[in-house]
């Protein structure tokens, strides 16, 4: 009796993994430091706030890291089914880290616009900020590519963050660089900007997670794509059931196919497989469990 799902551990993929996880990991340890060292220095809030969303980058790149090598680990006898489940819990704690970070930048720019807002010396940190943007304006399109390859959705989560960052950097460098020119107030504003956007994208992350970990479906669109594909298979006439539902990042589909009630439990079963095949090799898909029936049945 097979008490495990057999699972196949593409090498190659696991590399691109590898990859994806050096380049977000290595690229925000270096954003998250320069930016803090020069809000230090410079007083800048705009930078500050955009310092507490690179920080808290860092710990969503540890997080991933963990994440993503406990979910390529095979199946066994605790995670019979695999242990691609452990992304959107990930991601739930990824949501936590760009929450906190949102606060800060929030509690800041409120508790400078309180106390007096100050010019900033337009030097280092808007050098630092157009710098940051085009580091992850580049992390974006990287990771977007390396996402693409393993449909995965933790990396698409990452390539989105990558963009959003480089709009919260740009929004940093106007308040920051305008604080001197215009007035002192739009730096600590510019810090309000950039915490609205980090919930914003938290807000975002949280609800997609919980849509992965509640088992929400999907949409309507996908589900027939899902039907004409197994209608497409030899031998099936119809589908007349299908229930779509996300365990973890993918997919199960539990689908019901009408054949042709006279054929042998051997070409039956046949076709069943030839319709577990081509629905599992779709990206979005990690199960497909069918129900044969006679035409007429439901």
């Amino acid at each position: 009796m097979q008490w495990i799902r057999k699972q196949s551990i593409d090498k190659k993929q696991k590399s691109t993994y590898r990859k994806a996880m050096i380049v977000t990991l290595a690229g925000n340890i270096f954003l998250a430091s320069s930016k803090a060292i020069v809000a230090y220095i410079s007083g800048s809030i705009a930078l500050y706030a955009d310092a507490a969303n690179s920080i808290s980058d860092v710990f969503y790149s540890f997080m991933m890291v963990w994440g993503l090598y406990v979910s390529q680990q095979p199946a066994d006898h605790s995670h019979p089914q695999g242990h691609s489940r452990f992304e959107p819990i990930v991601g739930l704690l990824v949501t936590l880290s760009m929450t906190f970070a949102g606060f800060q930048a929030a509690k800041a720019a409120i508790e400078r616009i309180t106390a007096g807002a100050i010019s900033i010396n337009p030097g280092l940190p808007t050098l630092i900020l157009l710098v940051s943007a085009a580091v992850k304006l580049g992390m974006f399109f990287y990771i977007r590519n390396l996402a693409r390859i393993l449909n995965s959705p933790t990396l698409r989560s990452a390539s989105k963050d990558n963009l959003s960052d480089v709009a919260t950097s740009g929004a940093a460098f106007l308040g920051a660089g305008l604080s001197s020119f215009i007035h002192p107030i739009l730096d600590p504003i510019a810090g309000l900007l950039v915490a609205a956007w980090i919930f914003k994208n938290a807000f975002e992350a949280l609800r997609e997670n919980l849509g992965y970990l509640t088992g929400a479906g999907t949409s309507k669109e996908q589900c027939e794509e899902f039907v004409k594909v197994a209608r497409s298979v030899a031998g099936v006439q119809d589908v007349h059931h299908l229930m779509a539902e996300y365990v973890g990042p993918q997919l199960v589909l539990d689908m019901h196919i009408n054949v042709d009630g006279n054929l042998t439990l051997n070409e039956s079963h046949d076709i069943v497989d030839h319709v577990i095949e081509a629905l599992e090799s779709l990206p979005d898909v990690d199960r497909a469990y069918i129900h044969v029936e006679p035409v007429g049945w439901e």
